[in-house]
């Protein structure tokens, strides 16, 4: 009987040996679990992946502020900025040139007559004294020393206010060698509230 019972434990044995383990997972080489492909989280991951470059993208490319307008370079700003819809009545016109250039400019079809700054009785650049009263040029103003043209609607003037609404300016600007007759233009509107 002995030998019998040596038989079953070998046979026991043999059976044991020649089954394989059944692991639920299969193990990688540094004993971790491998991980089965999961579709729905690679697709979901690849939907954020492609959101995130399109961000970027959006950042990058991009235009805004002035960067967006097509303005000549002679001319390095306006004020009121083109396009403006809040801008207020008591708002000046301003245009800021680089150095070289002279200007005139023209208000809702009204051309300015205007004051250089140095080369009239009137300097809007004097402070006045406490209490003293002063005449604002009724006129368009250059500054030759900063290329800046600005005009102020008063009382008195071409253009006396600006009315609620949309108004158009245009600037004729030109290199001082040039003079006048090689004037460019410039127009663009915004709107008073």
């Amino acid at each position: 009987m002995s030998e019998q019972h040596d038989i079953a434990v070998d046979d026991t044995v043999t059976a044991a040996d020649e089954t394989p383990d059944h692991e639920p997972d299969a193990v990688a080489r540094d004993g971790r679990p491998k991980r089965t492909f999961d579709r729905g989280l690679f697709i979901a991951s690849l939907v954020i992946a492609c959101g995130l470059v399109l961000i970027i993208y959006g950042f990058t490319s991009a235009i805004t502020g002035s960067d967006g307008i097509d303005r000549p370079e002679a001319i390095e700003s306006v004020q009121p900025v083109e396009n403006a819809v809040q801008v207020l009545q008591q708002d000046q016109i301003v245009v800021d040139l680089i150095p070289g250039y002279e200007a005139r400019l023209v208000v809702d079809g009204v051309e300015l007559p205007t004051t250089v700054i140095g080369q009239s009785d009137v300097d809007p650049n004097v402070q006045a004294q406490p209490g003293e009263q002063i005449d604002l040029p009724t006129t368009a103003v250059f500054d030759p020393g900063n290329a800046v043209i600005s005009f102020q609607p008063v009382e008195g003037a071409l253009v006396e206010t600006l009315s609620e609404g949309k108004h158009e300016v245009t600037v004729f600007f030109w290199r001082i060698e040039d003079g006048p007759e090689q004037a460019s233009t410039y127009t663009w509107t915004f709107e008073v509230i």
